[in-house]
């Protein structure tokens, strides 16, 4: 494993001297935008393991994509070996369908310390909910970013982060009401806590999550990745397209029904992912928004 090779997957070619707020940024938007945050393990009978080496072969080499905790990791582990201050935090999921945070800590992100300020930095949650720069740790702040408006508000020690989104155009008027659409302008995402976790606190999180029938992973097959004006996603035959800001304060919202011959050929042109085994997308409804 190498930074070099790291860094001709995701295409950064900028400088890795510095320490800086720049430098991260640059490093964490080439990673967001070549690396897919998908599941397709799950659904091409593939087991998604957390141990390093095979994840940095897995996302490197086979030039795949993965979760947030596959992700996250190897993001972690650039950072570090670039001589960032960083560290590991677990967050809890919101499931808008049920309206409320997830009771299992499922979410990995990395925490990047600057020159005393601390930063939130997750290249792995996907859709319009990714963040496209790091986010300071501050409680009650806005931070305008080209997905929308991001905040972090603190309470008695937890954390939450919610988005604010803007409005949706959607030309193909037989999705208006897809439950794949968030309807709500105002988002929550996760909670946290600054307590330090490692890979190891993320174990039976990583089997259950691919195994058990009430995941949300084993219950849609998801690929997306951000572009360098929104964001393309393909959840089970639903391949949707999305640009922010095509008009002001309007996205658009796109989207296509795939014929089972199409998802092959969609995921290598779109994502460029090529499956090893035969991938059996899935889509029931509920449970996931963009």
């Amino acid at each position: 494993m190498n930074l070099e090779e790291y860094f001709a997957r995701t295409g950064y070619k900028g400088a890795t001297e510095k320490q800086d707020l720049e430098t991260l940024t640059d490093i964490f938007q080439h990673h967001i935008r070549a690396v897919p945050f998908e599941n397709l393990s799950i659904h091409c009978g593939e087991k998604i393991t957390l141990e390093l080496e095979h994840v940095y072969n897995k996302i490197v080499r086979r030039k795949r994509g993965g979760w947030c905790m596959e992700n996250n990791q190897l993001l972690g582990w650039v950072l570090k070996g670039l001589g960032y201050d960083t560290s590991f935090l677990g967050a809890y999921v919101f499931n808008p369908h049920q309206n409320a945070y997830a009771t299992l800590m499922t979410h990995l992100v990395v925490k990047v310390v600057i020159d005393g300020k601390a930063y939130i930095v997750d290249g792995g949650f996907g859709v319009s909910y990714q963040m496209w720069q790091p986010m300071e740790l501050v409680s009650g702040k806005d931070q305008p970013q080209a997905p929308g408006v991001f905040r972090f508000t603190e309470k008695n020690g937890v954390w939450y982060l919610e988005k604010m989104r803007r409005k949706q155009y959607i030309p193909n008027q037989s999705f208006s009401n897809s439950d794949l659409l968030e309807k709500k302008e105002c988002r929550k995402v996760y909670m946290f806590s600054l307590e330090p976790r490692t890979v190891e606190d993320f174990r039976f999180q990583c089997t259950y999550l691919q195994t058990s029938p009430d995941s949300l992973f084993t219950k849609k097959s998801i690929c997306t990745l951000q572009t360098s004006d929104g964001f393309r996603a393909l959840i089970g035959w639903t391949l949707t397209e999305t640009t922010y800001n095509y008009k002001e304060n309007m996205d658009l919202v796109e989207f296509v029904t795939l014929e089972d011959e199409e998802v092959e050929k969609t995921l290598k042109e779109k994502f460029n992912i090529t499956l090893e085994r035969k991938l059996v997308p899935i889509n029931v409804k509920g449970s996931y928004t963009i």
